[in-house]
């Protein structure tokens, strides 16, 4: 199985937003290893947001979404945005009938060897909300670490879904790159 990982574009957008709902959120998501579906409710991303950060990362040097396809077909995603020297990592995505086949490392090492390239980035950070344990721990054997920061959940915005508990918190995460 070999995984193809190319730049998103708008044509990819349709299949991206099922990829990461999906894996986030609802029944299918529970074919996976990890999901959120008993934490949120509701999309993950829609078609619109994703639409715009393809836009933006098409006008920019800013941002982009890296696609994981085998055979053509999308099976993994991660997003990236500039942040002065670190990068910002979200919806990093396996398709659920393919997660725990090495995918989802192998889409964060194309992040991180397109970032330090690209941007010459020193570090990624990224969130996670604190109630997924099973994937902060994944994060922490791939190199990251928890740092002490701590963001808030937007409740109240239903662009992040509808949550079904009510303390939800992100945890900061930070990998260093320079080493």
């Amino acid at each position: 199985m070999t995984l193809e990982v190319v730049l998103a574009t708008r044509d990819d957008v349709a299949e991206l937003v099922a990829l990461v709902n999906s894996a986030y959120r609802g029944p299918s998501s529970r074919e996976g290893w990890t999901y959120e579906a008993d934490l949120l409710g509701g999309q993950r991303t829609d078609i619109e947001g994703l639409l715009a950060f393809i836009d933006r990362s098409v006008a920019t040097s800013e941002c982009f979404m890296l696609v994981g396809r085998i055979e053509g077909a999308v099976n993994a995603c991660v997003q990236l945005e500039r942040k002065g020297e670190q990068a910002y990592l979200g919806m990093l995505s396996v398709r659920p009938s393919r997660q725990a086949q090495g995918l989802g490392r192998q889409m964060l090492a194309a992040a991180e060897r397109c970032v330090s390239e690209q941007w010459q980035t020193t570090a990624i950070v990224m969130t996670v909300i604190v109630q997924r344990t099973e994937l902060i721990e994944w994060y922490i054997r791939r190199g990251f670490v928890l740092t002490s920061e701590r963001s808030p959940f937007p409740y109240g915005d239903v662009r992040f879904g509808e949550p079904k508990v009510a303390d939800l918190e992100f945890v900061v995460m930070k990998k260093d790159l320079a080493s």
